[in-house]
């Protein structure tokens, strides 16, 4: 458990995965491998994604089941502005929720959790207030959780979900 709060943690049933489990086999080269995203096939352009992208990318879909599974609403998802870019916009029953998602494979950096250091926190919250800006939104409880996603080959998925995070 990690400093900032009681965590959530939550295991993906591994079948529902199966098309991750080769991208994400010990055998895969991570710092070169390069794959190809199915929606840029299907419109006939063959467009490349680094394996540390669609680790990231397959941790925020995880991360979006997860929050949906224990009953927040979606808002946004990677929505930028130049101040940067949040990754989840959620609603937990009337609080407003912005979800900074962090996914790792290992733990040869430290906890995903740990890569929040202070100056990522400064700019989640600027990219927040332009996000409130650009919606309109009257003031509403406000949160802003960390959700890890921990995806390693040899053991099942976990989540683990930092409420009030900073």
């Amino acid at each position: 458990m990690s400093s900032f709060g009681l965590a959530a943690v939550w295991s993906v049933d591994e079948r529902t995965l199966s098309t991750e489990r080769d991208l994400f086999s010990p055998r895969a080269d991570r710092s070169t491998t390069l794959i190809s995203t199915g929606a840029s096939v299907a419109r006939g352009r063959e467009r490349t994604m680094r394996v540390k992208d669609a680790l990231g990318r397959f941790g925020e879909d995880t991360a979006v089941r997860y929050l949906l599974d224990g009953g927040m609403e979606i808002v946004d998802r990677n929505w930028r502005c130049a101040a940067g870019e949040v990754d989840i916009v959620a609603r937990d029953g009337s609080c407003l929720v912005f979800c900074e998602v962090k996914t790792r494979s290992g733990d040869r950096y430290g906890t995903p959790a740990a890569a929040v250091v202070p100056a990522k926190v400064a700019r989640i919250r600027r990219v927040a207030a332009q996000w409130l800006h650009d919606h309109n939104h009257e003031l509403v409880a406000l949160r802003f959780d960390v959700v890890e996603v921990y995806r390693r080959w040899d053991r099942p998925i976990r989540v683990e979900h930092l409420r009030g995070a900073f």
